[in-house]
């Protein structure tokens, strides 16, 4: 069906339906990329707020409580709204066509997974119209605070575990899809890294999300059934909710970004015209950063006070975790050394992720350092460092898919000069948002406060500029890909130069069978 005809099917009645009932991988990973669109605006409308607040020194368009609320909604809605839902889209359009299959392996669950999502989010977009407004607690919604919210708290709780039963039944998905789907004569070791990348992702989910909906469930016992899990006065302990909470967050930070490093892997071999470095140990590699993410949880929690033993190992578990990232990014740079490269826009996008992924990944290492991380600890340090590696790294590698495989979804080439255009701005303006929050946390300036000491007004006035262009140019990418999808210049078979003649070998020890680059439109 054309994209016009998809168009008008949509706005009848039977085409409504077609979509609300709708098992096929392509239209639910469709669904999933729009969802995940709009909470994106949705999330850095928030942030654009945070950044005018912070734009001068004195309150000027909000109150401490409120302030509070938007970095609450802005980090949840990132996270489960926009983030983790694209690359479950990514995963449905592509994970079937790339192994062989037909469709996902459960359509049905498919189906009923995505339309938890806009449910979760619906109750969690709720709570800013209940009494008291959304939580102020932060998106780790920590005791006492987090229960002190009135009527919002029970709201959050219930979305949170909608959300993480949506989560939970993709992986599923995806696990049952990859094991026992593949073409026959597709081996585990012979898969792409993006499934790989997925596949290791999904067991990640099913490990820590029911972590998350019990630690939450202990709050919602706590405020409303007499428990005190989290009370010293009833012997419980604040300090277990953080310990449960970042046995589920740390892994959850690499459910964000494994899928991206698939998608890296996936593009820059294309354009560099050479097969991927190192197939193997960047399989390796992946499992062994999802093993380690299970043991670090504590390196979030070095000022609680815990025993010197504990902090040695959770120091030295963080540390040891940067080696096989630094295998993956040694590939990707050694994939592109003397390659006939290309500079189109995904991989344009790809080769920001590697360098500004690794300046996120080398502070992680500085805030890794105990005796350091008292000095780092809650500063605007801290920030800068998680969003680059979730913008930088998770989201730029998301608008590099994007641009990627919006030829082959839609059978249109978009334009590329708006696409270059779009890629310059944005990393422009995303290192003068962020890498300025390097030298205000260094400087003393704390997170989530509305107000700050005049010392830090110069570096909020830069990093509010660059948040202002880095959100005002998304604008452009959302019309990229709307006057993709409504039609334009034709996508050729084979959209990208840099698929021209590109054969490779499947790594060993498969037997030996070369591929060809599919064709860009199906």
């Amino acid at each position: 069906m054309s994209t016009q005809a998809a168009s008008h099917e949509a706005k009848t009645p039977r085409g409504v339906l077609r979509w609300l009932t709708t098992t096929n991988h392509k239209d639910i990973g469709t669904l999933y990329l729009c969802c995940s669109l709009a909470m994106l605006f949705l999330g850095g409308s928030l942030a654009m707020v945070i950044r005018a607040e912070l734009f001068a020194p004195g309150l000027q368009l909000t109150d401490p409580y409120l302030f509070n609320q938007l970095t609450t909604m802005h980090g949840l809605i990132m996270i489960f709204g926009a983030i983790m839902p694209a690359f479950v889209g990514l995963a449905n359009w592509m994970i079937p066509l790339m192994i062989g299959a037909p469709d996902m392996a459960l359509p049905r669950l498919n189906n009923w997974s995505f339309w938890l999502l806009p449910c979760g989010l619906g109750l969690l977009l709720i709570t800013a119209f209940l009494p008291g407004g959304a939580p102020a607690s932060g998106w780790t919604l920590y005791p006492p605070l987090s229960l002190q919210q009135g009527m919002a708290f029970p709201f959050v709780i219930f979305a949170v575990h909608i959300l993480g039963i949506s989560s939970i039944m993709g992986a599923i998905n995806v696990i049952a899809t990859v094991l026992n789907m593949r073409a026959p004569q597709m081996a585990l070791m012979r898969m792409p890294l993006f499934v790989w990348t997925w596949l290791i992702t999904a067991f990640l989910i099913i490990g820590v999300m029911p972590v998350l909906a019990g630690v939450v469930t202990m709050l919602l016992t706590d405020q409303y059934f007499g428990t005190t899990f989290f009370s010293a006065a009833g012997g419980g302990d604040p300090v277990l909710y953080q310990h449960i909470f970042w046995f589920f967050g740390h892994p959850e930070v690499y459910i964000m970004v494994l899928p991206a490093f698939g998608i890296i892997s996936t593009i820059i071999p294309v354009f560099a015209r050479k097969p991927l470095f190192g197939y193997s140990s960047m399989v390796y590699a992946t499992a062994s950063i999802a093993f380690l993410s299970f043991i670090v949880w504590a390196h979030h929690m070095f000022t609680v006070g815990m025993p010197l033993a504990g902090e040695l190992f959770f120091m030295y578990a963080t540390m040891l975790i940067a080696v096989p990232t630094g295998v993956k990014v040694f590939n990707w740079v050694a994939t592109m050394w003397r390659g006939a490269m290309t500079f189109e826009t995904p991989m344009l996008f790809a080769v920001a992720f590697v360098i500004l992924f690794a300046i996120g990944g080398f502070s992680g290492l500085m805030v890794a350092i105990v005796p350091a991380d008292f000095q780092y600890h809650d500063t605007y340090f801290v920030v800068a460092h998680f969003h680059y590696v979730l913008v930088t790294g998770a989201l730029f590698s998301i608008i590099a898919a994007v641009y990627y495989w919006l030829p082959k979804w839609t059978g249109y080439m978009y334009n590329e000069g708006l696409g270059r255009t779009h890629f310059w701005l944005s990393t422009i303006f995303v290192n003068v948002l962020f890498f300025p929050q390097h030298f205000l946390g260094l400087a003393g300036m704390p997170r989530r406060i509305p107000d700050y000491s005049v010392q830090f007004a110069d570096w909020n006035i830069i990093s509010s500029i660059g948040g202002f262009g880095f959100g005002l140019s998304q604008l452009l990418f959302l019309w990229l890909i709307i006057q993709c999808a409504r039609g334009g210049k034709k996508a050729p078979a084979r959209a990208w130069e840099g698929a021209h003649g590109l054969e490779w070998t499947v790594p060993s020890p498969a037997p030996r069978h070369t591929f060809t680059t599919p064709p860009a439109v199906a």
